[in-house]
């Protein structure tokens, strides 16, 4: 790193940092050299990172390093003269050099000498296969000129690899390499610039930032001064307003004395009294002067504080951001390595480089992302032969892509390999007993590859040290919930496999909706809000002792944020006629701002509608006042307070205020308890127990007017009627229908009333279904056959005159709705 503050560091620090800048250059250049047709530039980059590196390791003493970088350097020297040509394998070797070197730089000091002497053996492999190439580059040129001069010709032998001179040493190494504590190669997050990828070096050659280390800590309360300095310069807005007014009031005084000269002009006045009441009006015009001087250098102030601490907040702001291309670095190198591995061709390709990531955000990536790619590495891209058949380019792609999109980070992680076999994993899923194979066959695609998130399932037939080591994507799903973010994926046989992972821009500051609880400031997440409701009272139903309403045909249960907060009661909360409700869940859910039909709020013109699968553990949870949408800058909470309940972090509002950030996790899990214990408060008094819908009977009789004299009958009591003419045409309708109640006559065409009822009640899913047969037949023949079938009364015509109908359906499934 160039220009950087040094006065910190220890000189194995520092060549500790020149390393992995230095290899960086080395890994990104190696790469260019296989498909840059003009490699002059890739060399020179490759040069002076190789001498870097060996000028470094003299300083401090590192042999080890001095002699990879030496032979190295010297390789690449031929190279730039034309002497070597390097080929992939030969690249191999070299990429195995930067990952020695790398593992040089990272030994801890006080193992240095103990791990360099154990490690000699593996460090003269690499020199050796390093400097055969230059060996056999001299030898074919003595042999270009031995032809020249007519002498024979010498065959030379391809120089053993790496892996082959190594070979003995493996099991040796590979148990070092368990018990060192040293970083693998191919693992590292850097957080200077990142060069150009179109220009080989640009970060060793022209990199001009300067950098310094900070603690997280440090950087967190700069965060939060940075938020506090935004808020006292709009404390001066107030302020500003208080003397314009007082500026008016000024203005009046000062013409409410001019108008008194007028008026005492005609009179007549002592010397005394005229000359002071001049001095009064004098000064009232000095002192409204120097008070709109004053207020236009406030006005001025203000602007200037406003605007100094904007870009003080937005530069704190860009401390905390670098570019995607500094969490994937890494990448290209592990996809060729790993390709090549396979016998894969693979064109790797990486968009939005430069777009600004959070550091945390950017961290967590590493690992979500690496299991990815080594995913579609393995399982998802295709063996050139298989492509070929299946009229794809021999070479497959992978591509890795981060834009801002909807004030959110969108990674897409993509390839076009084989894709999961739905109908395969529709039969996995079975397998493992996780659904039956008829809830299975109505799964869509989306509900389908939500199982591959689940832990510990995967669709591989085989476990690999390359795809996870039996280790499924629920390690993806767990980084982006951590977050607070959303993880998608789409997929289908021979198409491919898309990742989408939808996170904040940053973690430090957070996009809210400010909620008023028992006048105080509370911030829910966007990202963690379902839906906003506004729910009138006569929305609010109770059942055993539990409020809820119904939203998407879902019951959701209602709980006090008050209770949940162990908040003073509102109690003018119990007079509200509608009540504002935040529904939240015990899953991160994606959102959009749309207008929810009916029962959206508006907060800053933005309105929440999440589009969610049916979860459990959601609730309504309702608050005094919607205060409306806004950016919190995070404060992390006093660590000697522990975890808080229910309470994530702090902020502050643009009046100064404090806002507590709501831990909808905990939340979630404290109204659970509350649920166990049945401790819940009501949030309105409500007269039903039940949503109260119209309760449906079926008329069955061949007669209309008899028909037409029950449907009205009964619609006057609040029932929903529907009619039928016959028995058969009623047995289809039930079939079909839901009806509380049947009211039947016996004799009818086609299917007699005792024939449909004995249908009904030797049906498994219908038989609980109450039957009234009302027939002109009043022989105690018939009452009896009618009650041996199962109809639960059996009623004469004559009934339609008294209450004796109506209280008979009453009794079986109570009053209608009026």
């Amino acid at each position: 790193m160039t220009n950087q503050d040094l006065s910190n560091f220890s000189m194995l620090d520092l060549f500790r940092m020149e390393v992995e800048t230095q290899a960086a250059a080395l890994n990104d250049n190696l790469l260019a050299l296989e498909t840059q047709p003009d490699p002059t530039e890739a060399l020179s980059a490759l040069m002076r990172a190789a001498h870097s590196i060996k000028g470094a390791a003299r300083i401090v003493q590192v042999e080890p390093a001095v002699k990879v970088a030496h032979v190295m350097e010297d390789c690449f020297v031929a190279a730039q003269q034309g002497s070597i040509a390097l080929s992939s394998d030969q690249i191999d070797s070299l990429l195995q050099g930067v990952d020695l070197l790398l593992r040089i730089a990272q030994v801890p000091d006080t193992d240095s000498e103990n791990w360099l002497s154990a490690q000699q053996a593996e460090v003269e492999i690499v020199v050796a296969v390093i400097q055969a190439m230059l060996v056999q580059a001299s030898k074919v040129v003595e042999t270009d000129e031995n032809q020249r001069s007519g002498q024979g010709i010498t065959v030379q032998q391809k120089p053993a690899s790496i892996e082959e001179k190594s070979s003995a040493l493996s099991t040796q190494h590979s148990a070092q390499e368990e018990q060192s504590p040293v970083q693998r190669p191919g693992r590292y997050l850097r957080l200077e610039e990142t060069a150009d990828p179109h220009v080989p070096n640009s970060k060793s050659s022209h990199s001009t930032e300067r950098g310094v280390r900070v603690s997280g800590e440090n950087l967190n309360r700069l965060m939060g001064l940075a938020g506090e300095s935004l808020v006292e310069a709009n404390w001066l807005l107030p302020f500003r307003d208080s003397l314009q007014k007082l500026r008016r009031h000024q203005n009046s005084l000062s013409k409410d004395v001019e108008k008194l000269q007028v008026m005492l002009a005609d009179l007549p006045l002592n010397q005394r009294l005229d000359s002071q009441l001049n001095t009064t009006h004098q000064k009232a015009n000095e002192c409204y002067q120097i008070l709109t001087e004053r207020l236009d250098e406030l006005e001025l102030f203000a602007r200037r504080s406003a605007n100094l601490s904007d870009r003080l907040y937005r530069e704190v702001i860009a401390t905390q951001m670098r570019p995607f291309a500094d969490g994937v670095e890494g990448f290209p190198r592990m996809v060729r390595d790993l390709a090549r591995q396979l016998g894969k061709q693979i064109n790797f390709e990486i968009l939005g480089k430069s777009t600004q990531i959070d550091r945390d955000i950017l961290e967590k990536l590493e690992a979500p992302l690496t299991h990815i790619l080594r995913n579609a590495i393995d399982h998802g891209i295709e063996s050139p032969e298989e492509r070929s058949r299946l009229g794809k380019p021999e070479t497959g792609t992978i591509r890795l892509e981060a834009r801002h999109q909807a004030g959110m980070l969108l990674i897409t992680a993509s390839d076009d390999g084989r894709g999961v076999n739905l109908e395969q994993l529709r039969q996995k899923v079975v397998s493992k007993g996780m659904v039956s194979t008829k809830i299975a066959e109505q799964l869509t695609e989306a509900e389908l590859i939500d199982f591959l998130f689940l832990p510990g399932f995967s669709t591989a037939n085989t476990i690999t040290e390359i795809s996870g080591r039996g280790v499924g994507l629920d390690i993806v799903q767990s980084m982006v919930q951590q977050v607070g973010g959303v993880l998608r994926a789409t997929s289908g046989a021979s198409r491919g496999m898309n990742f989408y992972l939808q996170l904040p821009l940053t973690l430090s500051v957070i996009r809210t909706l400010v909620v008023e609880i028992s006048k105080e400031a509370y911030a829910f997440p966007l990202t963690r809000i379902d839906r906003l409701l506004m729910v009138p009272q006569t929305d609010i139903f109770t059942v055993e002792n539990r409020q809820f309403t119904r939203i998407d045909e879902q019951n959701i249960g209602l709980i006090t944020a008050h209770q949940v907060l162990d908040l003073t009661t509102n109690s003018e909360q119990a007079k509200l006629e509608v009540f504002p409700v935040v529904v939240i869940s015990d899953s991160v859910q994606p959102y959009s701002v749309a207008t929810s039909a009916g029962n959206s709020h508006d907060s800053d013109n933005e309105a929440l509608a999440i589009s969610r699968s049916p979860r459990s553990n959601r609730y309504g949870v309702v608050v005094d006042r919607f205060l409306g949408a806004q950016d919190l800058v995070v404060r992390p909470l006093d660590p000697r307070l522990g975890k808080v309940q229910d309470i994530n972090a702090a902020a502050l509002m643009e009046d100064g205020s404090v806002v507590l950030i709501v831990d909808v996790d905990d939340l979630v899990r404290s109204i659970d308890k509350l649920l166990v214990a049945r401790e819940l408060s009501k949030i309105a008094q409500t007269s039903t127990t039940q949503p109260k819908q119209p309760l449906r009977i079926l008329v069955v009789d061949d007669s209309i007017t008899v028909r037409e004299v029950e449907r009205k009958l009964l619609e006057n009591q609040g029932y929903e009627v529907e009619v039928a003419v016959n028995g058969m045409d009623a047995w289809n309708a039930i079939r079909i229908n839901h009806y509380d109640l049947v009211i039947t006559d016996i004799d009818m065409p086609r299917m007699n009333g005792i024939e449909l009822v004995s249908q009904i009640k030797q049906n498994s899913s219908l038989n609980s279904l109450p039957v009234i047969i009302v027939s002109y037949k009043d022989r105690e023949e018939d009452f009896i056959r009618g009650l041996d079938v199962g109809a639960n009364y059996y009623l004469t015509k004559s009934s339609f005159h008294d209450d004796t109908l109506l209280e008979a359906v009453i009794d079986l499934i109570g009053e209608g709705r009026n």
